[in-house]
């Protein structure tokens, strides 16, 4: 079953040092390279763009669609057989220990 692992920080955390974090992703990635089918980080919450259509009309907004302290900052898809175990990997996400990781099952239509 696949499962959506949504990564939530603050951005610009003071205590981050982004070199040390980046090294503990890539090791994270080597020792779930048998359950992560993707992922990506994002760009910073500045660059997004919310779109909603209203009476037939797109209503355009720079940046996200809630105000929040924490950001989706990034997002794995993992393919687990059930979400304990998505559980287990998501807390392994290095994120995780000053963020929230989100777990969602992924909707598939056959």
């Amino acid at each position: 079953m696949q499962y959506l692992a949504l990564i939530y920080a603050g951005e610009g955390e003071d205590d981050v040092d982004m070199e040390t974090l980046i090294g503990q992703y890539r090791a994270f990635e080597e020792q779930a390279a048998k359950v992560i089918l993707g992922g990506n980080a994002l760009e910073a919450v500045s660059t997004a763009t919310s779109v909603r259509v209203r009476g037939g009309k797109s209503q355009l907004t720079d940046g996200p669609f809630a105000e929040t302290k924490e950001q989706l900052g990034g997002y794995y898809l993992f393919d687990c057989k059930d979400l304990d175990e998505a559980l287990l990997w998501a807390a392994k996400i290095p994120s995780a220990r000053y963020g929230t990781v989100e777990v969602r099952p992924v909707m598939l239509f056959e």
